[in-house]
């Protein structure tokens, strides 16, 4: 029997960390297509920052709490859905409602939990593994060898991209601000890690002959710097702008040599790319947790009544890897 309330984390108005609190609704119920998951553990990630100080809004239909990626436990299933159980352990990338007890999600984007990866950890995979390999691995060739430059490699983007990039067999530079930061990359198979504090990165991409693939969360003179670093018919994909969106560039070296410059968020693309992707994850990346080639990288776990203090740490980028909640105390 399933209750009737849930405890949540809302926030007040739009602005900075202290603006969330808990609070309780009405649980939902999955409409057809969709599923119904007790929340074990929920990511955060940059777009729920974004969204609380009122600039990423969720799509129409969507919830309106934070929460992009949960774990758990599915206790309900609609029609319209074969492959799921109640009962069921999974991971799911969420549309907006994980900071609560329960949540619905489109079938299709829910995975198992992979091997050798508990239900908590889990809970951050899915924004970030769907993210990095939607932008940079999803329908192209992977062709090893290639240099890939992940910007905030210490994060929940950076390091997933670095793990995963090393793991496909491509070179991978990263950019860190510590030394304990690049360190922490390099254990992650990043081929070298620059500090940007002590050294310029596109010196050191440079001597390694130029990028590939660029992915980046910095903005700001990154764009520029971006476009320098890369070689000839590079990729540079731009996921956020963490030091701004609006700069002056020149466009000459994008047309000499033949540059894509491109980016994207996934939380607007359609249910139906969403659930190619999941796929696409399920055959070839969750694997490779199994086997031990890829793991988890939980930094630290809060409870709901410490969203402020999870969002504040989020925001003072001191952390290595993801970032959780869960509804238990």
């Amino acid at each position: 029997m399933l209750p009737e309330s849930m405890r949540t984390v809302e926030m007040r108005e739009s602005g900075g960390p202290d603006v969330l609190q808990t609070g309780e609704r009405p649980v939902p119920r999955p409409e057809p297509g969709h599923v119904l998951i007790r929340v074990t553990a929920a990511g955060v990630n940059g777009p729920d920052l974004v969204q609380r100080r009122g600039h990423y809004p969720p799509p129409k239909g969507a919830s309106d709490l934070l929460g992009l990626e949960v774990s758990g436990e599915v206790v309900a299933v609609a029609d319209g859905v074969d492959r799921w159980r109640v009962g069921d352990r999974v991971c799911a990338l969420t549309n907006g409602g994980g900071y609560a007890e329960y949540v619905t999600v489109d079938a299709g984007h829910c995975l198992p939990i992979p091997e050798g990866v508990s239900e908590i950890d889990a809970a951050g995979l899915c924004e970030t593994y769907f993210t990095v390999w939607s932008n940079l691995f999803h329908d192209r060739e992977i062709e090893k060898d290639r240099v890939l430059l992940v910007h905030g490699g210490a994060g929940g983007i950076g390091s997933t991209a670095v793990q995963l990039g090393a793991r496909l067999g491509l070179t991978v530079l990263a950019t860190c601000g510590s030394e304990d930061d690049c360190a922490y990359c390099r254990s992650l198979g990043a081929r070298r890690a620059i500090n940007y504090r002590e050294e310029d990165f596109v010196a050191a991409v440079r001597e390694a002959g130029g990028a590939d693939l660029i992915l980046d969360i910095i903005g700001g003179d990154y764009v520029a710097r971006n476009i320098k670093a890369a070689r000839a018919d590079a990729r540079i994909v731009q996921l956020a702008f963490n030091a701004g969106s609006k700069v002056e560039i020149d466009l000459m070296p994008i047309m000499l040599k033949r540059l894509v410059y491109t980016g994207s968020t996934l939380r607007s693309r359609p249910d139906a790319f969403k659930t190619a992707v999941a796929s696409a994850l399920e055959a070839s990346v969750w694997p490779l947790f199994a086997d031990g080639r890829l793991s988890a990288q939980t930094h630290r776990t809060f409870p709901f009544e410490a969203a402020t203090q999870a969002h504040r740490m989020m925001e003072d980028a001191t952390h290595r890897g993801k970032i959780l909640l869960t509804p238990d105390s």
